[in-house]
């Protein structure tokens, strides 16, 4: 399942972010270091649902079918708040680095309103710039990154040059445990060009390999939290730096996305996550106070196209991750599985991923009894190469 790791400062909205996006109960308080332990739940990313055109309900197994739209599941991880120097160990930095080892990419949450200084105090707003905790962010995940690859350097880099052993191959050993692999240190090594030689790379030289990888193997997108209460020329100018140095930033409020959850859950709202307005179904339950709350949560939405919090998490997965989702069945004329079961899976691969790939994913006997797949739609046969596409609806045939 994609992994997605919710990082940023403390006291930034990244709990109440965590139980607007999955509804899962956790401390939300306004001070630092809240998060001890790291939360882990169920988010969901939102696609159309094949049902839709074969004209008949599906029966989805681990996924959600709302009104023809599929919404699958990934795991989100709420850590720890990151201070300065926590790659050193500061605050609870060596638990934060490690909750996120395994994380495909990273969701930014920034107070966009600059009320919180680098520690997490509360202050008054516009008083920090966002964009230094975006910095401060990055420096921290390459400074771990390359206190890992820098370990007993000089030594590893002698017998590289030695033996001739592929560097690449070396630095994502020492990476392995941060799901990172031989490819992304690959590409972050074509694209800074370093000395062929390792024995003459500095602590500098490492550090920017480090900056590259962290691009490329834990790549993030911002969420500009608190942007209800940000001034909005503040908040225009911190996206605008933002999208200048190459990352993407969406004004978020995790405050108004969970009371739209809590109102949906108590039924006196229609509200599916990521929609861009809601309906009051019970009016006659609301105080006068708390339909013109409704109403500043929709205006704010009207402005943005939603909370943001859905915007943010499928922009990781979606543009960021550049995934898809595809359609596994047994029976190609009906789009069930053995028990008769309408689209009951759903799976996000990379782009570029193959028939082979999903054989796999299925289960490890299809993926090595292979023959070949058939386009559930088109009825087409497919090999084992054939790259698959954004909803696919796919049956794999196997040796029995």
């Amino acid at each position: 399942m994609v992994e997605i790791g919710l990082v940023g400062k403390p006291n930034v909205g990244k709990s109440t972010f965590f139980a607007a996006a999955t509804m899962h109960t956790v401390e939300i308080a306004n001070y630092p270091f809240t998060t001890v332990e790291a939360n882990r739940g169920m988010g969901y990313v939102r696609k159309p649902c094949p049902h839709v055109e074969l004209g008949v309900p599906c029966n989805p197994k681990k996924s959600i079918c709302i009104e023809g739209t599929r919404y699958i599941p990934v795991e989100l991880i709420d850590v720890a708040g990151l201070v300065p120097e926590a790659h050193a160990g500061r605050g609870l930095g060596n638990k934060f680095l490690d909750d996120l080892r395994h994380a495909d990419a990273l969701i930014h949450i920034v107070d966009a309103t600059g009320a919180t200084d680098a520690e997490g105090n509360m202050i008054a707003p516009k008083t920090r710039n966002p964009y230094e905790d975006v910095k401060f962010l990055e420096k921290e995940i390459a400074y771990w990154i390359a206190n890992i690859i820098g370990r007993g350097w000089i030594r590893i880099a002698r017998r590289l040059e030695a033996e001739k052993v592929k560097i690449e191959s070396v630095i994502a050993e020492r990476l392995s445990g941060l799901n990172i692999g031989e490819k992304e240190v690959h590409a972050a090594l074509n694209n800074i060009g370093l000395d062929k030689k390792p024995t003459k790379w500095n602590e500098n030289d490492i550090l920017k390999l480090s900056f590259e990888i962290r691009r490329i193997a834990k790549p993030l997108v911002i969420a500009a939290n608190k942007a209800d209460a940000a001034d909005e020329d503040y908040l225009r100018e911190f996206i605008k730096i933002c999208d200048r140095n190459g990352y993407s930033a969406i004004p978020v409020s995790a405050d108004y996305e969970l009371a739209l959850k809590r109102a949906a859950k108590a039924g006196l709202i229609k509200y599916n996550p990521g929609d861009g307005d809601f309906e009051i179904v019970k009016e006659e339950k609301l105080t006068r106070r708390q339909i013109e709350a409704l109403e500043k949560i929709r205006e704010f939405m009207k402005k943005h196209g939603g909370t943001g919090v859905q915007k943010v998490i499928e922009h990781a997965v979606f543009n960021i991750l550049k995934m898809i989702a595809v359609y596994p069945v047994e029976d190609e004329h009906k789009w069930t599985d053995k028990d008769g079961n309408v689209l009951p899976d759903v799976y996000l691969f990379r782009e570029g991923a193959t028939a082979l790939d999903l054989a796999y994913k299925v289960h490890t006997e299809l993926g090595e009894n292979f023959i070949r797949a058939i386009d559930a739609r088109t009825k087409r046969i497919l090999g084992h190469d054939y790259i698959l596409k954004d909803g696919d609806v796919i049956k794999i045939v196997a040796r029995r």
